[in-house]
C-alpha cells in the first residue's frame, strides 16, 4: 500500500512497509546518539545488516542530535545507511521540531553529497523517542519537499512506515502539503 507524488523530476513516496526489505541508493537509519543500535527501526537496520555497519559505527563514535553520518549498508539492498539522531520528544518546548527537521535535512543531505539519488526513511523520533505523530509526519513531510525542491539530482525519498496509523498521518501530511496530485503505488 503506497502513495507517492511528483515535485518536478522527483517524488515523494508514502508505504507502508519493512524498510529493511527496501532497495534503494539509502537507507536513513533512526539511530541514537551514541551510534550502539539499539531497538525498534535501528536494531532492525543492524540485524538485517550484518556487524559491518556497527563496526563503522563504532569507528565514527556518535552522532549529535539532529545530525546524521553514514556507513556501509552490509548486507542491505543500498549504497550506504544514513544513520540520523532525532530528538527525544518532551514537550515541544525544547527545540524538538527544528532538531527533526534538522535529523532529515542531514540525512538527506548526506545522501546527495554521497551522489545517491534514492533515499528511503522510516519516521524519525516517533518510537521509543516519543515524537507525536501527526507532528512528526508534518515535519517529515515538509522537509523533504523543501529539499527536493532545492536538490534536483535526488530521484526520490520514500518513506517507509510501520503500522496502519503511522501510513495514515504521513499519507495525509502528503496530500495536505504536496503542490500536485496524489498517485497510487503498486506493489509497495
Amino acid at each position: 500500500m503506497g502513495v507517492s507524488v511528483s515535485l518536478g523530476s522527483s517524488t515523494i513516496e508514502v508505504v507502508e512497509g519493512d524498510i529493511t526489505k527496501q532497495e534503494a541508493d539509502a537507507i536513513v537509519n533512526a539511530a541514537n546518539s551514541q551510534l550502539k543500535g539499539g531497538g525498534g527501526v535501528d536494531g532492525a537496520i543492524h540485524s538485517a545488516g550484518g556487524p559491518d555497519i556497527m563496526k563503522e559505527c563504532l569507528a565514527i563514535g556518535g552522532c549529535s542530535t539532529g545530525s546524521a553520518v553514514a556507513t556501509t549498508a552490509g548486507r542491505l539492498a543500498a549504497k550506504k545507511v544514513i544513520h540520523a539522531v532525532g530528538p527525544r520528544y518532551q514537550d515541544g518546548k525544547h527545540g524538538e521540531a527544528k532538531l527533526l527537521a534538522s535529523a532529515y535535512e542531514n540525512a538527506f543531505r548526506v545522501a546527495a553529497e554521497s551522489g545517491l539519488e534514492t533515499i528511503v526513511t522510516p519516521a524519525l523520533s516517533t518510537g521509543a523517542y516519543g515524537y507525536p505523530l501527526e507532528e512528526a509526519a508534518r515535519i517529515a513531510i515538509g522537509t523533504a519537499i523543501e529539499f527536493l525542491g532545492r536538490t534536483p539530482e535526488v530521484r526520490s525519498i520514500r518513506f517507509v512506515l510501520k503500522g496502519t496509523e503511522t501510513y495514515g498521518l504521513f499519507r495525509r501530511q502528503l496530500e495536505e502539503q504536496a503542490p500536485t496530485q496524489l498517485e497510487p503505488r503498486r506493489g509497495a
